[in-house]
């Protein structure tokens, strides 16, 4: 099962997706965007791929806001995905998305906010940030990522 994963698009309904993002749209299977999309606009053009997930952020308008959840749980292939934006004040984006599934049995969580790619393991959860694939921020490169899942979990960053 090929899952493309990005956070922080902060697109507006003129702006689009970047090509190399768009290049791997097909084949997937599902996509998850961790927040900040900001108008329905990305998940208008995502949904015309594949089944999209996701969660609002700090800065989604109201649509966004009345159309996904703050926080979501996924069952893929046996495995439990938390998603959530992570934002928050005190502690660390990193911090936030992991207590945010505290008492929640959960393999993964996926998360935004700080458009900082991430990955880590972190009391046997992994935590994934895919970054932004349009808003780099401090970044050196976009991001996104790709998650296969088979029997394993392998995830591939995209940086361009």
């Amino acid at each position: 099962m090929k899952i493309l994963v990005l956070s922080d698009t902060h697109l507006t309904t003129e702006t689009q997706l970047p090509d190399r993002f768009i290049q791997e749209l097909d084949g997937a299977d599902l996509i998850i965007h961790a927040g900040d999309w900001s108008t329905l606009h990305v998940y208008d053009l995502l949904k015309l791929y594949a089944p999209v997930k996701g969660v609002y952020g700090n800065a989604d308008h109201t649509d966004i806001l009345n159309t996904f959840p703050k926080k979501d749980l996924l069952t893929i292939n046996g495995l439990r995905i938390g998603i959530v934006h992570g934002h928050g004040s005190k502690k660390t984006t990193e911090r936030r998305a992991f207590e945010a599934f505290a008492d929640e049995n959960v393999d993964a969580i996926i998360f935004g906010h700080s458009h900082i790619p991430y990955l880590r393991y972190f009391k046997k959860i992994l935590l994934l940030n895919p970054g932004s694939p349009t808003n780099k921020r401090t970044q050196p490169y976009y991001s996104f990522a790709i998650l296969h899942l088979d029997e394993t979990i392998q995830i591939e960053f995209v940086f361009f």
